[in-house]
């Protein structure tokens, strides 16, 4: 009966351990998809501005042809 109950214990103890590491994993899990959603965020606003720096070019350029045909 001894062994029965210490067979329990180790049981219950490795699910324990089980469960802490499940825990810490999602935990991780959580913290990396923070980070990506945090990546994703920085590179939309980076678009954004490529894009208008971008427009920005494409009226200075157009401006600098008229400039060009004026003269």
């Amino acid at each position: 009966m001894g062994e029965i109950v210490a067979s329990v214990q180790r049981v219950t103890d490795i699910m324990a351990d089980i469960s802490a590491a499940s825990q810490e994993q999602s935990s991780g899990i959580e913290q990396v998809n923070q980070a990506v959603v945090q990546m994703d965020e920085t590179t939309q606003q980076n678009a954004a501005m490529v894009e208008e720096d971008s427009a920005d070019a494409r009226d200075r350029e157009e401006q600098a042809e008229k400039r060009a045909e004026a003269v």
